[in-house]
């Protein structure tokens, strides 16, 4: 089976290449989804995230508040990385069993989605890797179509690596300036 590591810089194309590749029936394992499930109500990883961080970060009925954990750790990289070693080596954990169970169905390839892909050192467990990119003039549009400030968009740029290290490194670079329609050839050229 055939593995696959995607990253490249927050709003830069990620969730489009995935939902190109799983739509052509490859199956993709998006790590911020996983990251989401491990911080639900009753988790350990929650747990953990209101002991270090404060009832703050819960709502009314025991809810993660995404923007105020978003405040803190963006704000203070120290707490930003005790807040990785929360949540990093469970997501490590599930993405590899969801990898193992796909190589027992006999899936023909895998992708799994990694923002922090180079950041975890976690590009040596796969076949090949794959950077979506854009220029930074789009990136930081399609951030304001998130209604992000300026603060949180350069926030967030700044707790990743520069995606030039990022293309740098990786095997396969997707430029995401262009249509839909071109995305999808040249991730197919890679994963057809």
């Amino acid at each position: 089976m055939k593995t696959l590591g995607l990253t490249g810089g927050v709003g830069m194309g990620k969730s489009t290449a995935e939902t190109i590749l799983r739509d052509w029936g490859i199956p993709t394992i998006d790590t911020d989804v996983l990251a989401r499930a491990l911080v639900e109500p009753g988790q350990p990883a929650l747990s953990e995230i209101q002991a270090r961080f404060g009832n703050s970060v819960l709502d009314e009925s025991g809810h993660l508040k995404r923007g105020r954990l978003a405040e803190i750790v963006f704000q203070n990289e120290a707490a930003r990385k005790q807040l990785e070693s929360i949540l990093h080596p469970r997501i490590h954990a599930l993405w590899t069993a969801q990898i193992l169970k796909l190589r027992e169905q006999h899936s023909r390839a895998v992708v799994v989605v990694i923002p922090l892909l180079f950041e975890t050192a976690s590009e040596f467990e796969f076949d090949a890797t794959i950077c979506v990119a854009c220029s930074l003039e789009s990136q930081r549009a399609r951030l304001k179509k998130r209604n992000w400030t300026d603060t949180q968009i350069d926030q967030r740029i700044a707790a990743q690596w520069p995606v030039a290290e990022k293309m740098f490194r990786a095997d396969y670079v997707i430029w995401t300036e262009g249509s839909l329609e071109v995305t999808a050839e040249q991730l197919r050229r890679i994963a057809g």
